[in-house]
């Protein structure tokens, strides 16, 4: 099982530390997207987190589910308005079951990145699958690897320079895709270093990964509005569909 790196020192303030995440001009469009191809059917997070996105979804009136690995980010979703009302398995989104299925699985905010190997990687396609009804889509949105930003000889790339939060990705393995993430934040509470490992994917792994378990493409964006994706894009949002009516 992977291991927990969102436990009790960020958990409380993890809604803080991504309140930009929580912008109406960016999570709007996002609920909006899952909203439309849904439809009538329940859906499934993996990596619910916090209810970031399940929650509004939810509010819409759609049964949403989840599956998280840490119970302290499952602690902060409890208390939130409604956060008792979504069902949730605690466990390893690559290998946990909720026992149903469902129109839409979901993955968001780079979370793929949390599992260190491209066989984790490969199970948490083929669990999707099993999740989803013949017809259902599964959806991920995660960064493009930015290795082009990396200058000669160097290991590290800077990704955020704000009054409140310094981050910077630092590529540890680049044979075996490895990078760790140093977030440094000022929270209401004082000043938090927390520092998380991942594996970023490629998105041809990704497509071969979805078709590895029984999933066809069907389209991929660079945001939640649907802009074009192109080679400059930093970020995509990708569906694919489990085949039958």
């Amino acid at each position: 099982m992977t291991e927990n790196h969102f436990g009790a020192n960020i958990a409380p303030v993890y809604d803080e530390t991504h309140a930009e995440r929580f912008d109406p001009a960016v999570l709007d469009p996002t609920i909006d997207f899952l909203d439309a191809l849904v439809g009538a059917g329940p859906a499934l997070e993996f990596g619910i987190g916090t209810g970031r996105v399940a929650l509004p979804l939810a509010a819409r009136g759609h049964e949403v589910d989840g599956i998280e690995l840490s119970p302290e980010m499952l602690e902060e979703l409890k208390n939130k308005p409604g956060g008792v009302d979504l069902e949730v398995v605690t466990g390893d989104f690559a290998t946990a079951t909720t026992g149903r299925t469902y129109a839409l699985v979901f993955l968001v905010f780079n979370t793929i990145n949390n599992l260190l190997t491209q066989d984790q990687q490969v199970a948490c396609f083929q669990n999707a699958a099993d999740h989803l009804d013949p017809g259902g889509c599964f959806v991920l949105e995660v960064g493009v690897p930015n290795l082009r930003r990396l200058p000669p000889r160097e290991n590290s790339v800077a990704f955020a320079a704000e009054p409140h939060h310094i981050g910077v990705d630092r590529f540890t393995d680049i044979a075996n895709q490895r990078f760790e993430s140093h977030h440094h934040y000022v929270t209401t509470d004082g000043a938090l270093h927390h520092v998380a490992p991942f594996r970023y994917v490629w998105l041809s792994e990704l497509d071969l990964m979805a078709r590895l378990a029984g999933l066809e493409p069907v389209g991929r964006w660079e945001d939640w509005v649907r802009s074009l994706f192109t080679g400059d894009s930093e970020h995509h949002v990708s569906v694919w569909s489990k085949p039958g009516s």
